[in-house]
C-alpha cells in the first residue's frame, strides 16, 4: 500500500477510509453508512441501468403529478379570486338619460377652422353653434347631384372578348 519511504500515505488515505466506512460490519449485521444515513452507500459503478432508468422515470412521473398539482391550485385560486371580486362589485340599474346617448352627429356641419394636430372646428348651420372635434373623427361629406342611370356604364364580366392586338 505504501512504498519504504513511507512519504506518499496522503495519496491513499481517502480510498482507504471510503474502504473502511463502506464495509459490512458483522458485528452490527449492516453497513455503517446505513446506521448514519439511513440507506446503504452505493459505488456508481455498483448501480444497474434498469435501476436508474426505472428512479428517473418515477422522478419524472413525480414531477409531471407535482405540475398537475400546482396547475389545478392556480385554477382554484382564480376560482376564489373571481367569486371575492364578484362579491365586491355592486349590483346597479342605470336609468337612460334623455340626450344623454343621443348623437350630436346627425346631419352636415361646415368646417369653419382647421388647427394644428388634427382639430377642426364645426359649424352646426341650425343653431349657429360651433365646437371643436378631433379630425380623425369627422366623415367628409361632398354636397353633389346623384348618379343617374345614364351616367353610369354597365360593363358585363360574361362576355368579355379578347382584344383584337393581341397575337
Amino acid at each position: 500500500m505504501t512504498n519504504p519511504s513511507k512519504k506518499d500515505w496522503s495519496r491513499h488515505l481517502e480510498d482507504a477510509l471510503w474502504a473502511h466506512r463502506t464495509a459490512y460490519r458483522t458485528s452490527l449485521g449492516m453497513f455503517p453508512c446505513r446506521i448514519v444515513f439511513g440507506k446503504a452507500c452505493h459505488l456508481l459503478c455498483n448501480l444497474a441501468y434498469d435501476q436508474a432508468r426505472e428512479q428517473r422515470e418515477f422522478q419524472l412521473q413525480e414531477l409531471d403529478e407535482l405540475h398537475l398539482e400546482a396547475y389545478e391550485n392556480s385554477q382554484i385560486y382564480k376560482q376564489k379570486v373571481n367569486r371575492f371580486h364578484d362579491q365586491q362589485v355592486l349590483r346597479k340599474e342605470f336609468q337612460l338619460i334623455v340626450g344623454k346617448l343621443h348623437s350630436r352627429w346627425d346631419r352636415p356641419f361646415v368646417i369653419t377652422n382647421v388647427f394644428p394636430y388634427g382639430v377642426v372646428e364645426l359649424k352646426d348651420e341650425h343653431t349657429n353653434s360651433t365646437f371643436q372635434v378631433n379630425g380623425h373623427r369627422i366623415k367628409l361629406f361632398h354636397e353633389g347631384p346623384a348618379p343617374t342611370t345614364s351616367n353610369v356604364e354597365t360593363i358585363s364580366l360574361m362576355e368579355l372578348a379578347p382584344p383584337e392586338d393581341t397575337l
